[in-house]
């Protein structure tokens, strides 16, 4: 929803926006040149498809085809372009980026839009290191070496790395790995009492949000890495501890940035953390449903190489090079308010 008194067309909203909008426009070019200058290539997937996905919190944009003989094929709007990425790499495309479009329906605040951009790029054989490593040298690249946004000022010049455990440790004074599942236990380490019908992931999620996110990306940009593997559904178990999945989430401006994974390329483990994602997102929203993804399926046990991604939310690394504080400066045409 956005901010603005008047109507984003009129021309003293979008001159108000436009110093945002230029500095996302360079943005763009630097993306573009950084990525190709590293041997990637843009592609370009299908915004509306079958199965978005299993992403149990998550809400879609429902449409339709209508084929040449009439019939009608329920499709969605995807929430990422990750699912068709992959398909590529499958296929052999090697390295590809993306500047996507994407809808998640029911979002929207000063950092949230239910219609965004979302940059994702894939590497084949990119452990999560490497990424980690190409993620800096993206910033540093498309990036002041001092960024503000929302009244946070954050350092390009080093970065932070934190393990989910290391942070649990630091910040809540529990042992995460050995409380997982338990939510009693975790609790308790915490000293927080369980509300009526909380189970573990929503106590877990509780106090990321109001204990370890907000110490997060404040100097320096922070990579939260090594998630419990129940909270990674598309990525890797690490080979040297199945507790937890080869995951991180970036930080920056105190703003959650990106999400990557070194991805999964099991295609009967995907299916049964699909399956567990879908009787989890039943269970707490019910509505209707799509079909599971069987192309997507198909394509991993095909073979698809090893590889690590990300998705960064492009609107925010926006509102973060422009210096704007909300995520509606930074879009062209900010999306309508709901009505009355």
């Amino acid at each position: 929803m956005s901010s603005y008194p008047l109507p984003p067309w009129r021309p003293e909203s979008l001159e108000a926006r436009l110093p945002f909008l230029r500095r996302r426009n360079l943005l763009t070019a630097a993306t573009r040149a950084f990525f190709t200058a590293r041997g990637y290539t843009e592609v370009e997937t299908p915004y509306a498809v079958a199965a978005p996905g299993e992403e149990v919190h998550l809400a879609t944009f429902a449409t339709e085809r209508i084929g040449t003989d009439g019939m009608r094929h329920p499709l969605r709007l995807h929430t990422s372009p990750e699912f068709a990425m992959k398909r590529l790499l499958v296929a052999g495309a090697g390295p590809i980026f993306q500047l996507a479009r994407v809808w998640r329906n029911g979002e929207g605040s000063a950092r949230h839009a239910a219609e965004f951009t979302m940059l994702e790029w894939y590497r084949p054989v990119a452990t999560l290191d490497d990424l980690i490593e190409e993620t800096t040298a993206f910033l540093r690249a498309v990036l002041s070496p001092l960024v503000t946004s929302q009244g946070i000022t954050t350092s390009l010049a080093a970065v932070e790395r934190l393990t989910l455990a290391e942070a649990f440790a630091r910040d809540v004074g529990a042992d995460l790995l050995a409380t997982a599942g338990d939510a009693p236990a975790l609790a308790a380490a915490a000293g927080e009492r369980l509300r009526e019908g909380e189970d573990w992931e929503d106590l877990f999620f509780r106090l990321i949000l109001g204990r370890i996110e907000p110490k997060l990306g404040q100097r320096h940009p922070t990579f939260l890495t090594h998630w419990p593997a129940a909270q990674a559904a598309l990525a890797r178990r690490d080979p040297a501890d199945h507790r937890v999945a080869e995951r991180f989430e970036l930080f920056l401006c105190g703003m959650e940035l990106a999400n990557a994974f070194v991805e999964l390329t099991d295609a009967e483990e995907q299916r049964g953390r699909f399956m567990a994602d879908r009787a989890r997102r039943h269970a707490l929203y019910g509505g209707p449903d799509w079909p599971l993804d069987e192309d997507f399926l198909a394509a991993l046990a095909h073979g698809m190489p090893p590889a690590a991604g990300i998705a960064l939310g492009f609107d925010r690394l926006a509102m973060i090079a422009a210096g704007a504080d909300r995520i509606d400066q930074v879009q062209w045409l900010p999306s309508p308010p709901d009505p009355d």
